[in-house]
């Protein structure tokens, strides 16, 4: 297959115009690295916005999915099938719970964990029928169904999509104060991002997911944690609570879940809140089928090994260096945690010409709120790539 730049256009002639790819066409990849249809390679240095922690095709993952097609891919939750009960068992050890509820997609993951939340206000807290309240905190970003887009503060996500669904309120990201001075009797759940990675890599203060844990406790509110770009690595541990010594509640897990090779999600729990599930009050055709269960039992297998997680750590810090001696008249901030970075430019600097520049470069990465380049490399990426990163990358800024 060839395809010229001018191709672009037809690539997109029936498709929605819900996306602003950058003008490139990936036909194979490997590692940390895609080529494109004219044969021309490029660092990736977005990763699936964490969907692909472990690089592209990575040989254990695909082994398990080639080995898992030649058997059964789906029966539907209308039968047991001998991949679910493993995989659930090996994510509950992972995540130091004792009870999984498998779906495929993050937004999934985040609705099962809002009704979860909110059955167990009312069928254990005692909150009045149909009163429930979550708090949530600002320039958060959850997923795009319009529940959870009602929530949002981002105009692009939120606008025109109501009527919203009631029962959320907003406070400040990082203001654990804010958190305890919103909870009253409704308030069954705290929804939060450990790590806001849409809003830009936005990284709370010390302490603050210690306070939220000690005031949801105290409370009696639920600590619901959204891991699915965080968790599985990223923060240079396997959890990005880990990292303040937090266990909250639930946590919300996807994206590197699946390996890259499939859309897995779940929701992880202590099985007296799992158990306000009951047959029929929740499900999904595919969610927990067992070609996703293969891929997910596999992933679990890397990042037991610790790996990935010292991976994170190791050549974060190395990422966070080089970025760190970017010039401070052209980037106001730079903010880095694991093998994760949000640098935010100068006003009057757009992120997306940073963005297409890096790409003349060979290197991959993507814009966010018009002034941010986020990065999230692989963890299989190498030292001399990293480099490679940072020099294309304060090229691209000037």
């Amino acid at each position: 297959m060839t395809t010229t730049t001018t191709d672009l256009h037809a690539l997109e002639a029936h498709a929605a115009h819900n996306y602003h790819p950058l003008p490139v066409v990936i036909a194979e990849a490997e590692g940390a690295w895609v080529t494109d249809v004219h044969g021309r390679r490029y660092l990736d240095a977005l990763a699936g916005y964490s969907a692909l922690n472990f690089g592209h095709r990575h040989p254990t993952l695909i082994g398990a999915a080639e080995a898992q097609l030649r058997r059964v891919t789906l029966t539907s939750r209308a039968f047991h099938h001998d991949q679910f009960g493993p995989f659930c068992s090996d994510l509950a050890r992972l995540t130091g719970m004792d009870a999984v509820l498998p779906m495929n997609t993050g937004a999934e993951a985040v609705e099962t964990a809002i009704k979860l939340a909110r059955r167990w206000g009312y069928r254990v807290k005692g909150v009045p029928r149909d009163q429930a309240t979550i708090l949530v905190a600002r320039e958060n970003f959850h997923g795009r169904t319009t529940t959870i887009v009602g929530f949002s503060t981002d105009p692009d996500a939120r606008d025109d999509f109501g009527p919203y669904a009631p029962g959320f309120r907003q406070v400040p990201y990082g203001d654990a104060a804010a958190i305890e001075a919103a909870i009253d009797d409704t308030t069954v759940a705290v929804l939060l991002e450990p790590v806001q990675g849409e809003a830009g890599i936005r990284i709370p203060p010390a302490g603050y997911l210690r306070e939220v844990r000690r005031i949801t406790h105290e409370r009696g509110v639920l600590f619901l944690a959204d891991e699915i770009q965080s968790g599985l690595g990223r923060t240079g541990t396997t959890f990005a609570c880990e990292l303040e010594d937090v266990v909250p509640d639930v946590f919300l897990l996807g994206k590197a879940l699946g390996g890259g090779v499939v859309p897995v999600s779940a929701i992880t729990a202590r099985r007296e809140l799992m158990d306000v599930f009951t047959p029929g009050s929740h499900g999904s055709t595919f969610g927990g089928n067992p070609l996703a269960c293969a891929v997910g039992r596999a992933v679990i297998g890397l990042l037991e090994t610790g790996e990935f997680q010292a991976r994170g750590r190791e050549l974060g810090a190395r990422l966070a260096a080089g970025l760190h001696a970017l010039p401070s008249d052209k980037v106001a901030e730079v903010r880095t945690i694991g093998l994760w970075a949000g640098i935010e430019l100068v006003p009057g600097r757009p992120a997306r010409d940073v963005c297409e520049r890096m790409l003349a470069n060979g290197v991959l990465a993507k814009d966010t709120h018009e002034t941010t380049v986020r990065l999230a490399p692989p963890l299989v990426v190498t030292e001399s790539e990293v480099d490679r990163l940072v020099e294309v990358l304060a090229d691209a800024i000037g």
